[in-house]
């Protein structure tokens, strides 16, 4: 039966029967399997991180991502002495604009919407495998997803250009 509680071991199955680690008796140094693994699972975590900043930055740093409005913008208020019925808005300007035949804009917004997807389903499937790396309780892994984390984190915030 699995543990249920962190271990600090050299042995561990991660994800699949082939990523089986067995390493010296317990209580000696860590073996190079070990060692290797972590090394894999932070750099899967680091591009996890890295991803979902890039992710948050297509959406954000695309004009295409903008939705176009489609009724048209209400009349300026006019400064002279007319009426204050002149200067509302008036019906016309909540009717639809007419559809426009789609455009390469329209075309760059569905391959936009249709990158953001794939990355989704990459950065869900990464997010889960992470995640049963983590139930291994092995406590090597969990570290190596923590740091990996925020090494990722580190590193790819700049992206965003946001200052703290």
């Amino acid at each position: 039966m699995m543990p249920m509680t962190f271990q600090v071991s050299n042995n561990v199955t991660l994800l699949f029967d082939f990523w089986d680690v067995h390493g010296p008796a317990a209580g000696s140094a860590l073996c190079a399997g070990m060692v290797l693994s972590v090394f894999v699972v932070l750099l899967l975590t680091v591009f996890y991180e890295v991803l979902k900043v890039w992710r948050v930055w297509l959406g954000n740093g695309s004009k295409l991502s903008q939705p176009a409005t489609r009724y048209t913008a209400p009349p300026s208020c006019q400064t002279d002495s007319s009426s204050v019925l002149d200067s509302s808005p008036s019906e016309s300007s909540l009717t639809p604009i007419e559809p426009q035949p789609p455009t390469t804009s329209t075309r760059k917004s569905w391959l936009l919407h249709v990158v953001q997807t794939l990355l989704h389903i990459v950065q869900v499937t990464l997010g889960y495998m992470l995640m049963l790396c983590v139930m291994s309780y092995n406590t090597w892994i969990f570290l190596g997803v923590i740091i990996g984390s925020v090494l990722g984190y580190f590193v790819s915030f700049p992206l965003l250009g946001q200052t703290v």
